[in-house]
């Protein structure tokens, strides 16, 4: 009887969640495909204009910032840092006012040509959707969260059109070393529902066919040009969350209201773009897809500096008001830098999949989500990619360390056996400190080599001495 009730408490547990994750998955993966086509739209319509759409970027930030200040403060920022914050300490709750003004002041930010993403919109819609859905059933605060879990879930799966990957990333981007297996089953099931259901009503996703076989014997350069390239990504995507936040606190300290803030870095970036080209505007697809052609030369394809200038454009848009996601700068900071770091080596076949690596590694390190990356590579790439995006992904996931564009994940594993981390706190208030038992040893290790050291020389003296007298005798 004991494990009867065990065993059917279970299957109505998973009857229950597969209903629901279903139900939300449909709903949302139609609401963030009118999202899409609404983007699609005004992005097509704005090229119809007698200037370059960018000149009204400055304006554009200034309306966002108006909608936002307005009608929903939440809808502040890049959209999944709220929703993650929302999990870990309102347990999902979101006010549903954020799901109409995120859609709208990001059309408008990437319409104008903010340097944003679609993805965090993507997650805040569908958070926002399955938490007035829970409000609306008087669910539990506990299974409101999960079911705003699955809502990010399913956001990431429609945004992208990577099912599973998307799904993991709603689950594993919330807590730093741990994933919460009690949400896999309702993560997957709203995940392939959203991607189903946007792909019903016409969604259109890209994905590359790098064409990059695996030969059967190893190749130990290869292997050793991509263990390098992580430790690359991984301060690449240092440098990504090290900006954002750098930036946000300059912005906080110039002595303007957030309008004229808005208006002066729109102002920054339209200037800037007479130096460094238009390239950087928007979401930049054009210029990730064309990383990942083949037999392209890397000396005329685009400037080595191309992933810095991004970065820049990222966080004064992002930092001046501007609303939008951080992954799709994030996946062209990655291809780019990629695509740079591939033409080192002066191989022109391999720059399609290091531009693939850098893609995924960047991701992994800046968001802490290298399962979902390796899931992501293998979607997006294939899986002769995967194989060398697992190396790649693992190691700038590490180099990157405690760090994150999300500062509200909270913290539970240490990257290094030689760091006390004190768990449960979010990463941006985490202490990592290195471990007193691992400085003792460090320092006597560097006391035993100076002490060789000095032996080495008073014995080289003593035989210079030696010579010495033996001459002169």
């Amino acid at each position: 009887m004991k494990h009867l009730i065990e065993y059917s408490s279970i299957l109505l547990s998973v009857i229950k969640w597969i209903i629901l994750s279903m139900i939300i998955g449909i709903i949302i993966g139609g609401a963030v495909t009118l999202f899409l086509n609404l983007l699609a739209y005004g992005e097509s319509h704005s090229k119809l204009l007698p200037f370059h759409y960018y000149y009204l970027l400055p304006i554009g930030l200034v309306f966002s910032v108006w909608l936002t200040r307005k009608f929903a403060p939440e809808a502040e920022g890049h959209g999944t840092e709220k929703v993650i914050e929302a999990v870990h300490k309102r347990n999902g709750k979101i006010d549903v006012k954020v799901i109409p003004v995120k859609l709208v002041t990001t059309i408008i930010t990437l319409v104008t040509g903010g340097s944003a993403g679609k993805e965090g919109p993507g997650a805040q819609i569908g958070g926002g959707i399955a938490s007035y859905i829970s409000e609306l059933l008087r669910f539990s605060p506990e299974d409101r969260r999960k079911l705003v879990v699955c809502g990010i879930s399913s956001g990431f799966a429609t945004v992208f059109g990577t099912p599973i990957a998307g799904a993991i990333f709603g689950i594993e981007v919330l807590i730093v070393g741990s994933i919460q297996y009690d949400m896999l089953l309702a993560s997957f099931i709203a995940g392939l529902s959203g991607f189903y259901t946007a792909q019903y009503f016409g969604a259109q996703y890209t994905y590359f066919d790098i064409s990059y076989f695996q030969h059967y014997f190893i190749d130990g350069m290869l292997i050793l040009k991509v263990i390098l390239g992580g430790i690359f990504f991984g301060f690449v995507a240092l440098m990504i969350s090290a900006t954002l936040k750098q930036t946000e606190k300059m912005v906080e300290k110039i002595s303007l209201n957030g309008y004229a803030k808005a208006f002066l870095g729109g102002v920054l970036l339209v200037l800037l773009s007479f130096v460094v080209g238009d390239k950087y505007f928007g979401l930049g697809l054009d210029t990730i897809a064309q990383t990942m052609q083949i037999n392209v030369d890397h000396t005329t394809s685009m400037p080595w500096y191309a992933f810095l200038v991004k970065i820049f454009y990222t966080a004064v848009t992002l930092g001046s008001g501007g609303s939008g996601g951080i992954i799709t700068p994030i996946f062209y900071i990655g291809a780019t830098s990629g695509h740079w770091y591939g033409g080192l080596f002066g191989s022109e076949h391999q720059l399609a999949l290091f531009s693939a690596l850098g893609f995924v590694s960047v991701l992994a390190g800046a968001t802490n989500t290298p399962i979902s990356a390796i899931v992501m590579a293998i979607e997006l790439f294939g899986l002769d990619v995967g194989h060398y995006a697992a190396i790649s992904i693992v190691i700038s996931f590490l180099i990157s360390g405690h760090k994150s564009v999300f500062p509200s994940q909270k913290l539970y594993m240490k990257k290094s056996d030689l760091l006390d981390i004190k768990y449960g706190e979010d990463i941006d208030h985490s202490e990592v400190t290195v471990d007193d038992k691992h400085i003792k040893q460090i320092n006597n290790i560097y006391k035993n080599i100076q002490m060789k050291r000095m032996k080495h020389r008073n014995k080289k003296r003593k035989n210079t001495a030696n010579q010495t007298i033996d001459k002169e005798s």
